[in-house]
């Protein structure tokens, strides 16, 4: 039988956007760029919608706007 948990992942990466670019700090203190123009829907996306992601095995996903970043 698989245990639950109520507790929310801890997040272990810091996410910002700036200047038209997506930056993912890991964190070891490394930080990947990746241009918004290769996300259509997170250019255009409101902060609210931008601040629901979550992290996964492969990268970020943003559950409001059904993105997924492969990191």
């Amino acid at each position: 039988m698989p245990l639950l948990s109520t507790r929310k992942q801890e997040k272990k990466v810091k996410v910002t956007f700036a200047n038209g670019l997506l930056f993912v700090e890991k964190a070891d203190g490394k930080q990947q760029a990746f241009p918004l123009e290769w996300f259509p829907k997170l250019m255009n996306a409101t902060d609210e919608e931008r601040e629901d992601w979550d992290q996964t095995d492969k990268g970020l996903r943003f559950n409001k706007l059904g993105v997924d970043v492969d990191l």
